[in-house]
């Protein structure tokens, strides 16, 4: 496959286009034309990177990529030697951040729910590019329940913050993975019993019990493995190309 056509593939599937991100989504490091094999990966870290030199892979594909807004330009230090690396392999870098978080079939906030049993009923915000979700447990558990269903799944201890009311069950829940945190107070303003994100702020403890909702934070990159996971697999089975994903552990 052509890295530009993988780009226009991914760009139809993802809609980039629709909405105001904090980084480019696309092709970031331009590589080979030619793209045969794809590694799949959360953040393109170093480690992520040398492994993709170790698998002989064409593309690297991740929801973490670069070119923030707001980070220095220069191409120098850990962002040079990641990016030298990149091109003296001719590997092609791919990005999709916030596209990837609220894609309904394939994103990490769709994915997350699938996983947790969540029905998903809407956006918190109100609207179709809503990165915070909300929706309803298959079957209603304590929060205590709810914590370890969360560790099991995601493999990561879950940190659980409860309302005054511990006992209080979870019917209804709200979510964003990632840096969402601070969409809880619109997840509390919706009357829901509680909210997942995968940071946790020293300011959402006391946000939590002094709106009476139960707290999970579950880890960044745990909660955002499952979202470029689920593209590679797309791409694979549609597209007939090979795609290996790797999780390089992250404990934040």
């Amino acid at each position: 496959m052509n890295n530009l056509q993988l780009e226009k593939i991914l760009n139809e599937k993802l809609s980039p286009h629709l909405i105001k991100d904090y980084a480019p989504n696309g092709l970031q490091v331009e590589g080979g034309a030619q793209i045969n094999r794809i590694v799949t990966g959360v953040t393109a870290s170093q480690a992520l990177i040398d492994k993709a030199i170790e698998l002989k892979a064409d593309a690297i594909l991740v929801h973490h990529g670069y070119f923030w807004k707001g980070e220095p330009a220069p191409i120098r230090g850990m962002k040079g030697k990641r990016i030298r690396a990149l091109i003296k392999n001719d590997i092609n870098l791919y990005g999709y951040h916030l596209p990837l978080d609220i894609h309904p079939e394939l994103g990490n906030n769709a994915e997350l729910a699938r996983l947790l049993d969540i029905e998903v009923e809407g956006g918190l915000e109100g609207h179709a590019q809503s990165v915070a979700m909300f929706g309803r447990l298959t079957a209603s558990l304590t929060g205590e329940e709810f914590a370890q269903k969360i560790s099991k799944t995601l493999n990561r201890e879950a940190l659980h913050i409860a309302p005054d009311n511990a006992e209080k069950v979870i019917e209804t829940v709200g979510w964003c993975t990632g840096g969402g945190q601070d969409y809880i107070e619109l997840a509390a303003q919706h009357g829901l019993d509680a909210f997942v994100s995968g940071e946790i702020s020293e300011r959402t403890t006391y946000t939590a019990r002094e709106l009476n909702i139960h707290y999970f934070s579950a880890g960044h990159h745990a909660t955002e493995r499952y979202g470029i996971k689920a593209l590679g697999e797309w791409l694979e089975k549609e597209h007939q190309i090979e795609v290996i994903f790797v999780d390089i552990d992250n404990p934040v």
